[in-house]
């Protein structure tokens, strides 16, 4: 089992304000968020298919950053980020056609519902792509070994001192444990 590569040093940086705009304006434009070089996701000229518009490539190439932790992961980016971007754009829609015009509810509802769903398809790599610049940002983390598709810390802590609680304990041994 190979390692998995090494992130850049920029990763483990402190978290910033300076770093946190970093890595928005990097999702805006599809871009890694941890090496801002390579793309997310398959440009739109080279997609065979509508599922390449939706799914982002496994990882970054040149720096090694994960782009998907565990199986489910982007569902959060769908529901909270998109899905709350939708319903703001769409409240906004309604709130003025109403005010304004007083138009039948039929009307008001293909005025509304027509643009937040373009709006959602349009918008999908880029809530996913914040997600992952959000993730980035308050959680790195580096992909296992193994193809499962776990995670690790960046950098795990230490165990050190000599109080009983800051030892390390050994593993128990399954044949030493009491049913």
């Amino acid at each position: 089992m190979a390692n998995p590569k090494p992130y850049p040093e920029f990763v483990k940086e402190p978290r910033t304000t300076a770093s946190a705009w970093r890595y928005f304006c990097r999702a805006m434009r599809l871009r890694c968020p941890a090496c801002g070089v390579t793309p997310i996701f398959v440009p739109w000229k080279k997609m065979r298919s509508v599922r390449d518009w939706f799914t982002p490539l496994d990882g970054c190439p040149r720096c090694g950053y994960p782009y998907e932790r565990e199986p489910g992961y982007y569902l959060m980016s769908i529901w909270a980020i998109n899905y709350g971007f939708g319903s703001i754009i769409g409240l906004a829609i309604y709130g003025f056609l109403e005010w304004k015009f007083h138009l039948p509810v039929w009307q008001l509802l293909a005025a509304v519902l027509v643009p937040v769903f373009l709006f959602s398809l349009l918008f999908a790599r880029h809530s996913k792509a914040l997600f992952l610049a959000l993730d980035l940002f308050f959680d790195p983390h580096e992909k296992e070994g193994g193809n499962d598709g776990g995670n690790v810390p960046v950098t795990p802590p230490v165990p050190s001192g000599d109080s009983p609680s800051q030892k390390p304990v050994a593993p128990c041994d399954p044949a030493d444990v009491v049913r």
